[in-house]
């Protein structure tokens, strides 16, 4: 008899993208030799992974600089490595039931396919007891027969307001991590839900059909992050966790209306699903999926028209510009602000609205203030993007 079909679908999930990394790892390795899948996946069938070291062994807690980690190209010799040379794939762990369910999966199939597993837990600080917390989780990770596991502490900022500030402190860790551990890529729990509700705050922002796009399955430095189960539901994972007698903990801050994503998830979404019917997360879903793609193409179009509407000098030409449809000329106006020294995260679309009416509405307005301190203003048929 094979698994619960919850526990077969977040295996799947996890198996094709370990197949995936594989792929690429092989393929940068041997880059004139034809890329091959890499076998050895076997069925959902058999007993579990053996537990790992007793739990006697105190649970590694790393305090670190939130800052982000160094670039690195997957599968690269990385700071801390063993001699063990199969790939290291780590997964980012909270205790909640998406987590847990993809450690699970993680632990499960990553032996069958030569793959090293471990396990990341951040302690944000943000709760009474989440050391302890921390702790178990690092203790449950271990009992799945993930090594190394570990938890890293964090101190989490205030820019960008509470539930930014702690996303960048997550992320600066896992990226520290990753590099300290040598690991090829790092898996998150973001299901098909949290996806939905990325796409409806991306909406509420007004920022454009890429914020539309929701969250990557692939993402970050050489692709380093891993999303197995934005085809999946929350319910699935939770189920998984369930059937296979795995505690897990629910976040209080996850019901706290103080946060936004709390009140879209408990009201936002449920009174949409009310006016419109079942299938809206899904729906969502696959928003984002043909705006990623969409955006995409744009992201390309614009990477390749801009050389051609430089000068000699390297500055922009207003009227070359002013020809290129506008969704392509904000791109690349985007992009020189950045260049310029603009905050990608602060840089908003009214800000490149401001700057293409340069282009378009010409009047003789004076300079653009942007983020940064940088500065765009048009001198005699050029833009000009650069520090103030």
């Amino acid at each position: 008899m094979g698994p619960h079909p919850a526990v077969a679908a977040i295996r799947l999930a996890v198996r094709r993208v370990l197949h995936d990394l594989l792929t690429e790892l092989h393929t940068h390795a041997t880059p004139h030799a034809p890329a091959r899948a890499t076998s050895g996946a076997s069925s959902d069938t058999g007993a579990q992974p053996a537990s790992a070291p007793p739990t006697a062994v105190p649970p590694a807690v790393v305090p670190i600089d939130v800052r982000r980690g160094a670039a690195a190209r997957p599968g690269a010799p990385r700071p801390g490595s063993t001699g063990d040379e199969r790939p290291l794939v780590l997964v980012a762990c909270s205790g909640g039931a998406d987590s847990m369910a993809l450690a699970s999966a993680l632990a499960f199939e990553a032996p069958k396919l030569g793959v090293r597993a471990g396990g990341i837990t951040v302690d944000h600080g943000l709760q009474p007891g989440s050391d302890l917390r921390a702790e178990e989780v690092v203790l449950r990770l271990r009992e799945l027969g993930l090594d190394p596991v570990e938890s890293v502490a964090v101190t989490v900022g205030r820019d960008g307001g509470p539930e930014a500030a702690a996303r960048d402190a997550r992320y600066a860790a896992l990226d520290a991590a990753l590099e300290r551990h040598g690991a090829a890529a790092v898996l998150l729990g973001h299901t098909r839900d949290d996806q939905a509700e990325t796409v409806l705050l991306g909406l509420a922002r007004g920022s454009g059909i890429r914020s539309l796009s929701g969250m990557a399955a692939v993402s970050g430095a050489d692709g380093r992050y891993r999303r197995p189960f934005l085809q999946l539901d929350r319910q699935t994972a939770r189920k998984a966790c369930m059937v296979q007698s795995l505690p897990v903990w629910d976040d209080p801050h996850n019901a706290d209306p103080a946060y936004t994503r709390s009140r879209l998830r408990h009201e936002g979404l449920p009174a949409l699903e009310k006016a419109l019917g079942k299938g809206v997360v899904e729906a969502l879903a696959r928003t984002a999926q043909l705006s990623r793609d969409d955006a995409d193409a744009l992201d390309t179009w614009a990477r390749q028209a801009e050389p051609g509407v430089r000068d000699a000098a390297g500055l922009l030409e207003c009227a070359k510009l002013y020809a290129l449809p506008p969704a392509v000329r904000r791109r690349i106006l985007r992009r020189a602000a950045i260049e310029a020294g603009s905050p990608a995260g602060s840089l908003f679309a009214r800000h490149i609205e401001e700057v293409d009416r340069l282009i378009t509405g010409w009047r003789g307005q004076g300079a653009i203030n942007l983020p940064g301190r940088v500065v765009a203003q048009r001198q005699g048929g050029r833009l000009v993007i650069r520090q103030g």
